[in-house]
């Protein structure tokens, strides 16, 4: 199995920016549209867990348009052979004083690079 083969590390390196682009501007249809729509899609969140694609489309629906925006301080994107990879990245909302975390497993589809889990949680203060 190859890893990080280029063109692929850029193609999911692109679906990572959408999501990115999506998630601050909250544009819930494009969030939904990069998830996979599947009841194996599944998304741990910092308060909730949600399993199918149908649970976290409702999350998204009733989420509040608040506080959204964030920096990322490290973004890590591996890909292993051509049609599954793995974002991982640290985060800090603006304003926040706790840095965030966030891991996506990525698949290739038929329709492109869906999301097919997720998980984000949030450190500890010291």
């Amino acid at each position: 199995m190859e890893i990080n083969i280029p063109e692929v590390v850029a193609e999911v390196e692109k679906a990572f920016a959408r999501y990115e682009r999506a998630l601050v501007s909250n544009d819930i249809a494009e969030l939904d549209a990069l998830f996979w729509k599947s009841p194996h899609t599944l998304r741990y969140g910092v308060t909730e867990n949600l399993y199918g694609y149908d649970e976290i489309a409702a999350f998204r629906g009733r989420r509040p348009a608040i506080n959204l925006a964030r920096n990322l301080l490290k973004t890590v994107i591996t890909t292993y052979g051509r049609d599954f990879a793995t974002a991982n990245a640290e985060f800090k909302r603006i304003g926040a004083t706790k840095t965030g975390r966030q891991s996506q497993v990525w698949l290739r589809t038929e329709a492109g690079w869906r999301c097919v889990a997720a998980h984000v949680s949030l450190l500890q203060e010291p």
